[in-house]
């Protein structure tokens, strides 16, 4: 059942009259309530005004977004970057690119709906996708295969070791990887996974984010080599479209000591976590990510029962599988994060008895 609110779900969620924890939703860094953030971004719009509807192709351009690019490229080591009004417009963005070459698409398992171009099918499995990658290979006529996929599926497969990955054909094929739940909290300094993929050898990679998970802000990017990103830049696709706010992009560049802070705060609760949990064991959770999938509706009533609130829906359609998650934040209080954890050992205590 849907819970409506009126004010950003932080730590707290207040719905009804009562007050419940709130283990959810994907503010990895807990920033939008966070008084520092706050200032930073309301100076950038008193600079930059609250929004910036022209062409990134007018003849008055914002400096700031090229310096935002720039800054983000040397952050995860690609050669260029774009960036774009919604993480999602990116996946879209790229997609589009994509398609319009002679090539073969692939989609891994749990890829996002972002990267789907009309009606696509995931593969269930990668050794599923291997065997088919490389029969298709066998044929002469083959054009270059493209592999779609999320770095963090939650499922484990992808990130932090792209085991499942290194099994298939990757010097002859492009890699479009979204690291929308990987970049601003994984990596060095929250570089994401571009580095990693790129060690992998793909015959050429592409990856698209959103920025508002890790960073906060309501833009979406476009990583890759500067050939690849110069011809992106010169689609009507891009130029049509209206950029991300110019003061979300002020604030990205200036915030980089509040982040470092943040992802500090969220790898302690992250290890609190960890070291309190008797049952970790009923989760599928990847090393470093705040995020803990698991089915049991069962579960999510009892949280509720004990006032904890976490991510339960079905996504991305009503028709879709449930997806139970709990997200640990960095706005979480050692208090919050032992609460949480004493009601999740009793859950899984009483149903050993």
């Amino acid at each position: 059942m849907a819970i409506y609110i009126d004010k950003f779900p932080g730590r707290v969620i207040n719905t009804n009259g009562n007050q419940y924890l709130y283990f959810g939703g994907t503010s990895y860094l807990g920033l939008q309530e966070e008084s520092e953030f706050q200032d930073l971004f309301i100076k950038n719009i008193k600079q930059y005004g609250t929004n910036y509807s022209a062409s990134r192709k007018s003849n008055v351009r914002f400096s700031i977004f090229e310096d935002a690019e720039n800054y983000l490229a040397d952050l995860t080591g690609s050669e260029a970057c774009l960036t774009l009004s919604s993480g999602y417009l990116a996946g879209q963005f790229v997609s589009e690119f994509i398609h319009k070459n002679p090539c073969k698409p692939f989609y891994a398992p749990n890829t996002h709906s972002a990267l789907f171009r009309n009606k696509v099918k995931n593969y269930v499995t990668y050794a599923s996708l291997n065997i088919a990658v490389r029969n298709y290979l066998n044929d002469p006529n083959a054009k270059t295969p493209v592999l779609f996929l999320d770095t963090i599926d939650f499922s484990g497969g992808s990130y932090p070791d792209f085991e499942s990955l290194k099994i298939l054909p990757l010097k002859e094929m492009i890699i479009v990887a979204d690291d929308s739940h990987g970049i601003g909290i994984v990596g060095a300094n929250g570089c994401g996974v571009y580095n990693a993929l790129k060690a992998l050898c793909p015959k050429q990679l592409l990856v698209c984010c959103s920025l508002g998970k890790g960073f906060a802000i309501q833009a979406g990017a476009v990583l890759g080599d500067k050939t690849t990103i110069a011809a992106m830049e010169n689609t009507s696709f891009f130029g049509g479209a209206s950029p991300a706010s110019p003061s979300a992009m002020a604030t990205f560049i200036e915030a980089e000591k509040i982040y470092a802070k943040r992802r500090a705060l969220l790898r302690n609760n992250i290890e609190l976590f960890l070291s309190q949990m008797t049952s970790l064991k009923k989760f599928r959770y990847m090393n470093g990510h705040p995020t803990f999938t698991f089915q049991n509706i069962e579960l999510v009533k009892y949280l509720e029962h004990h006032k904890i609130i976490v991510t339960n829906f079905n996504y991305p359609k009503s028709t879709s599988e449930t997806m139970s998650r709990i997200v640990i934040s960095a706005a979480h209080s050692t208090k919050d994060i032992k609460k949480l954890t004493s009601v999740l050992n009793s859950f899984f205590s009483d149903l050993q008895k």
